[in-house]
């Protein structure tokens, strides 16, 4: 198949680009380069770089692959601000980036492009949960920005889908972690300017490029009062990135479209990936507490059985120790070279 992915220079996005040209499909990135980095592309990939707002270069380059009969098949949609944190303090650049840039896309697809499309969606879409682990079903009430900045774009697909025909699998993950090497050699690994991540913050603190890490607040309603999170390895949100894709090109969403959790199963607190990180690096990681930022729900931990039963998915990582070893192996090859 002939792909675009957006945001595809960036940690998730060049991961599955990777793996889209492993498994012999052409693919073309789409970025701004605000976050993504052209050497994260695999060998051969070509980069176009564009905003995501640009309706009218977006379509440019769809009917420029039909006129050159290599129309493209789907759109793999990676493209948006990630931080909740800050849409608690700019929530309009996240509508504006996340959701507005989003129907500029959509608007070029339905316009001349192709009408099927891998959304990367997030566990924030449901909010403070009510059952854990989270069903797909289950109520979506954001309590952050940055979630609803998503939950708009599904509810905008939604309809698309029911007036337009248009075919779609939105993919809800939370926590991205580890670094993944693909079959050309590229190693890829989390790094944000600045950074906010969790693992990759505590690294900084193993490696000494950080005094210490901040958790903020250490008295939700969990076992050790720290919010709890599931963490997914790269590669593995990679492989259902392309088992959606491939489900999509069978007809899978022609009905219906595609709502998938994807998820390790299992949660972790804050204190435990500091004590996670502590064994892997050998390194003593001194640990500051502070209030508690706005928005954060206390416990988000995915159910991924429908995804694994309807896409065969299966996840190689699911130990904490094992994600951040292969956070812990590029982290100092990038910070101490």
């Amino acid at each position: 198949m002939k792909i675009l992915v957006t945001g595809g220079a960036g940690y998730i996005g060049s991961t599955v680009t990777g793996l889209l040209k492993e498994k012999g499909h052409q693919a073309l990135a789409y970025d701004n380069l605000s976050h993504g980095r052209r050497e994260l592309l695999p060998p051969g990939v070509e980069l176009v770089q564009g905003e995501l707002s640009d309706r009218a270069y977006l379509e440019r380059i769809f009917t420029a692959a039909r006129e050159a009969h290599e129309p493209f098949d789907a759109v793999l949609h990676f493209a948006a601000l990630i931080e909740a944190g800050e849409s608690m303090q700019k929530p309009e650049i996240y509508f504006r980036n996340n959701t507005a840039s989003t129907l500029s896309l959509l608007e070029a697809m339905l316009a001349c492009g192709p009408r099927r499309l891998v959304f990367s969606s997030t566990a924030a879409v449901y909010g403070e949960p009510e059952v854990v682990p989270i069903q797909e079903d289950a109520r979506l009430a954001p309590t952050n920005a940055y979630g609803q900045s998503k939950l708009l774009v599904e509810q905008m697909l939604t309809w698309l889908h029911r007036i337009h025909g248009f075919e779609y699998a939105s993919l809800r993950y939370f926590n991205v972690a580890g670094a993944a090497e693909g079959a050309e050699g590229v190693v890829r690994g989390e790094s944000h300017e600045p950074e906010t991540h969790l693992i990759p913050l505590i690294l900084d603190v193993a490696l000494g490029r950080r005094a210490s890490i901040r958790m903020y607040g250490d008295d939700y309603p969990t076992p050790d009062g720290t919010c709890i999170r599931d963490y997914i390895h790269v590669a593995d949100l990679a492989d259902a990135h392309l088992l959606a894709l491939e489900a999509l090109a069978a007809g899978a969403g022609k009905k219906a479209p595609l709502i998938y959790n994807l998820g390790n199963g299992k949660g972790f607190s804050v204190r435990e990936v500091i004590e996670s990180v502590r064994r892997v690096t050998g390194h003593p990681v001194p640990a500051e507490i502070h209030p508690r930022r706005p928005g954060d729900p206390a416990v988000l931990v995915a159910s991924s059985a429908k995804a694994m039963g309807e896409l065969g998915w299966k996840p190689r990582y699911t130990n904490l120790d094992e994600i951040i070893r292969t956070a812990w192996i590029w982290h100092q090859k990038r910070y101490r070279a």
